[in-house]
């Protein structure tokens, strides 16, 4: 079983591996913080309504934690409409052999192991969706689904809503964004809800590659990924070119 929904868990949490459990329970404890609320207020709502998908991995620098997770993202496209308004799935990784890791060294994990997803993506790349990254409507897809990736880690400690105490991502899909990137009252509320807790949580002002999606000066693939500090990378390490060539042979 890939994917597990938050009422399975709770109610086969004896059956998980001590990692597993300690995982699971540390995200439950920050989506359900109210002293000190999480700023993704999606992420809270999907929580609360049981509409996220988990999903364990092993070791992320194994190929066999890849193909877990290539395997889980392909089932939950399959559902993820299914499963509420607030969908995501959210992957943990057992990370005891990165103990020593700091922030870039999670940074190029990260961007191998989004690229090693892709080498297992066995459809085209959409045609709706630009294969450039630097290009502002770019997403990451899989499937045939555009995702929002987020990436979180133990090495984070200035920007604590990345902070996790296991390298964890979790996807969203994009149609999850429509009612928050919309120009009505609703999104430009929830908007400013998300941005006010963002800076109250982390303490500091949001990074400058934080935009929203659609805009002209917007990447999205320097949001996958925060710093600590207020530096990015100059050039998207990601690439669809494993894919194209895999589609013409």
């Amino acid at each position: 079983m890939l994917l597990h929904s938050k009422s399975w868990i709770e109610k086969h949490k004896d059956d998980l591996e001590p990692w597993q459990q300690s995982a699971y329970e540390e995200f439950a404890k920050t989506m359900t913080d109210k002293e000190n609320p999480y700023p993704c207020v999606p992420g809270i709502q999907g929580f609360i309504q049981d509409s996220l998908r988990f999903c364990f991995a092993g070791n992320p620098e194994e190929e066999s934690s890849i193909k877990r997770v290539s395997a889980a993202l392909k089932e939950y496209g399959t559902i993820s409409r299914d499963t509420g308004r607030y969908a995501s799935i959210v992957i943990f990784f057992e990370t005891s052999k990165q103990n020593e890791y700091d922030i870039e060294s999670f940074q190029h994990l990260f961007w191998s192991l989004l690229n090693r997803i892709h080498h297992y993506d066995g459809s085209a790349w959409p045609e709706d969706i630009p294969k450039n990254p630097h290009h502002h409507d770019w997403e990451f897809c899989f499937e045939g689904e555009p995702y929002f990736a987020f990436c979180a880690t133990p090495a984070h400690t200035i920007r604590k809503s990345r902070y996790f105490p296991f390298f964890a991502l979790a996807f969203q899909p994009r149609w999850v964004f429509e009612d928050i990137n919309a120009d009505t009252p609703f999104g430009r509320k929830l908007k400013n809800v998300i941005r006010k807790r963002l800076l109250e949580y982390d303490g500091v002002r949001p990074h400058p590659d934080l935009k929203w999606y659609g805009q002209e000066d917007n990447h999205e693939w320097k949001q996958y990924f925060l710093r600590d500090d207020e530096t990015s990378m100059s050039r998207c390490p990601f690439s669809t070119m494993k894919n194209e060539i895999k589609n013409r042979s």
